[in-house]
């Protein structure tokens, strides 16, 4: 079973007040979703985000958002580039892989060699 991971990939401070208390100490951050598993490890193109008062530690929903809030939101979703999706494999995979292509290497060798024929 794959484990989900959030990488934060863009932080950004911004300039506008918090519906809940009225400060101007709003953190917006940009998480991409990775999926990390014993065979591989694959970056997926989905982007979340988060925009959380420092002051009183609430996280702003976008149902609560300010016009501001949404402008600033949308300026700052322009300037996040995600990684590129992608699946790399571990070395276990690798191991593994390498193991069968030798395998399958040396019973292709034993059957046009007539040794394997003998035993089927």
């Amino acid at each position: 079973m794959a484990k989900e991971q959030l990488k934060m990939i863009k932080e950004a401070d911004l300039k506008n007040n918090c519906p809940e208390c009225f400060n101007q100490e709003l953190k917006l951050t940009f998480y991409q979703k990775h999926l990390i598993s014993r065979l591989f490890n694959k970056t997926t193109s989905e982007v979340s985000h988060e925009i959380k008062c420092l002051t009183c530690g609430s996280v702003i929903y976008p149902v609560s958002w300010t016009e501001d809030i949404e402008r600033s939101f949308e300026y700052f979703q322009k300037l996040t580039v995600p990684e590129p999706s992608s699946v790399k494999l571990t070395k276990l995979s690798v191991w593994l892989l390498a193991a069968l292509v030798i395998l399958a290497g040396v019973l292709a060798y034993l059957y046009f060699a007539g040794i394997l024929k003998d035993w089927l």
